[in-house]
């Protein structure tokens, strides 16, 4: 017995390591729960046409935006285990178990961490015609005019939505909250003067920014970025303590085989390791990082924990 134990222990792992070996044999579809255009769509593409590269096969990427990301996160949590489905998600996989009653999925039963390939910042811009050309100006301007002003997030629960409830709530500011599917319908609505100002991540704003279709006001990042360099960061702009990076994060369908969701790890930890990525990251915001399935298994329970805490300690609403 012990004998037919161990055989079948040693066939289950070679048939675990020909799976990573022989993967990816057809297309992978990479889903991301946004629009396109927004910063996780954007890492998405570069690290898909990079996997497509060195693994022989296309990574599709698929736009599945939709109840703050739920629905693009739903669709993998029920998607089949076989390294052909993947997610490529935000800080929003961290928020809505907190910021949802029923967001669909479990954070830990339902997923097989494969790594945070890296975080960017948010940013708040307005639309050039607003007067205020400072955050000590927006402040003072919304200050005056209370509940007239409204701003465009990248959906509810989204850490753009959280940090600025955090940061207007945190100032006493008036305002009223606009929400989109992703970060890039919310930028335009601010390009066009639909809403005003906007709390959102860093990627399509940059080019919009340097363009002048939108007046960065400052970044929550700890410096400067090397992409926008007139633009202060909060603490400079006098708002210390409301730093906040949005994760863009790897995942696989819980029971994934070990040994694929490893080898897609190497890859991205390789591919964010190549000059030309750093470069193209850069331009985005991004920051690289591509720790381990384990590490990032332990950051999804902290970052769970910590904006658990978040959202009730600001009386945020639970949808």
């Amino acid at each position: 017995m012990r004998a037919l134990i161990v055989g079948a222990a040693l066939l289950c792992a070679a048939s675990a390591a020909h799976a990573a070996e022989t993967w990816p044999a057809r297309p992978v579809h990479i889903v991301v729960p946004f629009a396109p255009a927004g910063p996780t769509d954007a890492v998405s593409r570069v690290l898909a046409d990079k996997l497509g590269t060195a693994l022989g096969q296309q990574f599709v990427v698929e736009n599945r935006p939709g109840a703050g990301a739920n629905i693009g996160i739903d669709l993998v949590a029920h998607a089949a285990p076989d390294g052909y489905t993947v997610l490529m998600v935000s800080s929003s996989f961290v928020i809505n178990p907190s910021s949802y009653h029923n967001p669909g999925y479990d954070p830990f039963k339902d997923f097989a961490p494969v790594t945070d390939a890296g975080s960017s910042p948010n940013i708040i811009v307005t639309n050039p015609s607003l007067p205020a050309k400072t955050m000590k100006e927006l402040v003072a301007l919304v200050h005056a005019n209370p509940g007239k002003y409204s701003y465009a997030v990248p959906g509810i629960g989204t850490l753009g939505d959280l940090s600025a409830r955090i940061l207007l709530g945190s100032l006493k500011l008036d305002m009223v909250p606009v929400a989109f599917n992703g970060a890039g319908p919310a930028m335009t609505s601010v390009i066009q003067g639909q809403t005003p100002i906007g709390f959102a991540s860093i990627t399509p704003a940059i080019p919009q920014v340097k363009a002048g279709a939108l007046r960065g006001l400052a970044v929550a990042s700890e410096k400067r970025l090397a992409s926008l360099p007139d633009v202060p960061t909060l603490a400079e702009a006098g708002y210390p303590e409301h730093e906040a990076g949005i994760m863009h994060a790897v995942l696989f369908p819980a029971r994934t085989p070990k040994p694929v969701v490893d080898r897609l790890y190497r890859e991205i930890a390789k591919a964010v390791a190549l000059p030309d990525v750093r470069q193209r990251f850069e331009t985005l915001g991004f920051q690289p990082k591509a720790n381990t399935p384990a590490e990032f298994a332990a950051e999804i329970k902290s970052e769970v924990a910590l904006w658990a805490k978040v959202i009730k300690d600001s009386h945020l609403p639970v949808q």
